[in-house]
């Protein structure tokens, strides 16, 4: 207790005091949301136990059939102003850290896939078909701030992302990954305990 007292003002203690009883009538596993907190569809976002918050956050789930679209596992900390949407699936594992600022989507309006189901651009954009493929991040995964995580993306169990990555392709598992598009720049090697160059 007296750490607390060292760590926040008055003021501060009395507005988490606050935030954690608000919380609860929100999502009762989750262990404390700073508000302000924007939530959107909240009967198919699913929250796992020790769920942390910084403030500003949206989380928006617009199913495409009446399932649970957003899944967040045990002790997932978001920091200020990530804005998680969800269609069909975003799935965060256990003991995932995201920094500030992030957006991770399975959904945009419109495809630009290079196939038969591509966007015309004369057609206003906000009226364009939604497009949408899931979004896998699995344990231990740390996210850097203002990084972005497009549709159709799965990230291995473990991996970093630097900051202001923009992640269009899955990344597998024990690897960093930084730039625009992400590329895997080191890997775990588990033998010598080193972060090791990627070839």
């Amino acid at each position: 207790m007296n750490s607390l007292f060292k760590r926040y003002s008055f003021f501060q203690l009395i507005t988490i005091s606050l935030n954690v009883i608000r919380t609860k009538f929100l999502f009762k596993k989750a262990r404390i949301i700073r508000f302000p907190f924007d939530v959107r569809g909240k009967k198919y976002i699913s929250v796992g136990k020790g769920f942390t918050t910084g403030v500003g956050c949206r989380l928006e789930a617009y199913p495409i059939d009446a399932n649970n679209v957003l899944l967040i596992g045990e002790n997932v900390q978001i920091n200020d102003y990530v804005h998680i949407t969800a269609m069909e699936k975003v799935s965060i594992g256990n003991n995932v850290l995201l920094a500030s600022k992030i957006y991770i989507s399975d959904c945009s309006h419109g495809s630009y896939s290079g196939d038969s189901n591509d966007s015309n651009p004369k057609i206003n954009p906000s009226d364009r078909p939604l497009f949408s493929s899931p979004v896998i991040i699995k344990d231990n995964v740390w996210i850097g701030e203002s990084v972005s995580i497009l549709p159709g993306v799965t990230i291995g169990e473990g991996t970093i992302i630097g900051a202001n990555s923009v992640v269009t392709k899955s990344l597998p598992d024990f690897v960093i990954a930084v730039g625009i598009p992400a590329k895997t720049i080191k890997k775990f090697n588990f033998q010598s305990q080193r972060w090791e160059k990627y070839l």
